[in-house]
């Protein structure tokens, strides 16, 4: 059967917050801190870029990335106390599961990070492989996550599932379908955004990646 490739944050978890609340707590040095909306905007190329995008925003200088980044990853590193899972995405993985497709997270999110929440929610024992920002030399947009993770799957088909702009250009470089969640962290309309399909309510995923690989 096809295999299934997701994002993380954003796509399976609303972990916004916890991103949130460790950024502010590394920020709190310097008298400065950010909004739950503007965190949900520096989200979604990895770490360092999240950091980078606070301090523009904050007027800090780029001296403090090292130490602001190392404070956050520190933090960041067990926070799942305000992360949730999308309603009904677990009862989708399980669906998707029981019809046979294989899965996996390909993320941007530091692989140690991403390895706790995922197993605090039980996505470990449903996913095959786990690739995370700092898992190579490169992170998403470019394609060689992507195919690494294919390439452990073992999969010659298969669909990736996100919910932002960098994973749209992710599947794009890596030739893939691309499905999109509209609940999560893109700014971008949807129609802008090139995909095979898309959903905002997890009871639909399914049935609708279904239609997506047999259509391929």
């Amino acid at each position: 059967m096809a295999a299934i490739i997701f994002d993380l944050d954003g796509t399976l978890l609303d972990s916004a917050p916890d991103i949130h609340a460790a950024l502010n707590a590394a920020l709190a040095p310097y008298e400065r801190s950010v909004s739950l909306e503007q965190a949900r905007g520096f989200i979604g190329r990895g770490a360092p870029v999240l950091v980078s995008r606070a301090r523009a925003a904050l007027d800090l200088d780029d001296s403090l990335q090292d130490p602001i980044l190392a404070d956050f990853l520190d933090r960041y590193e067990t926070a799942v106390a305000l992360t949730q899972p999308y309603p009904g995405a677990l009862e989708a993985l399980d669906t998707v599961a029981a019809r046979g497709h294989t899965m996996a997270i390909c993320t941007n999110k530091p692989i140690g990070p991403a390895r706790f929440v995922a197993a605090h929610f039980g996505l470990d024992t449903r996913m095959r492989a786990m690739f995370g920002g700092d898992s190579l030399a490169t992170r998403k947009p470019d394609p060689e996550m992507l195919h690494a993770t294919m390439a452990t799957l073992g999969a010659e088909t298969c669909l990736y599932v996100g919910d932002s702009e960098t994973d749209c250009e992710t599947a794009r470089a890596a030739d893939v379908p691309f499905v999109l969640f509209t609940e999560g962290y893109r700014h971008t309309p949807p129609e802008a955004l090139p995909h095979a399909a898309a959903f905002g309510d997890w009871a639909q995923f399914p049935d609708l990646a279904e239609r997506v690989l047999m259509s391929g």
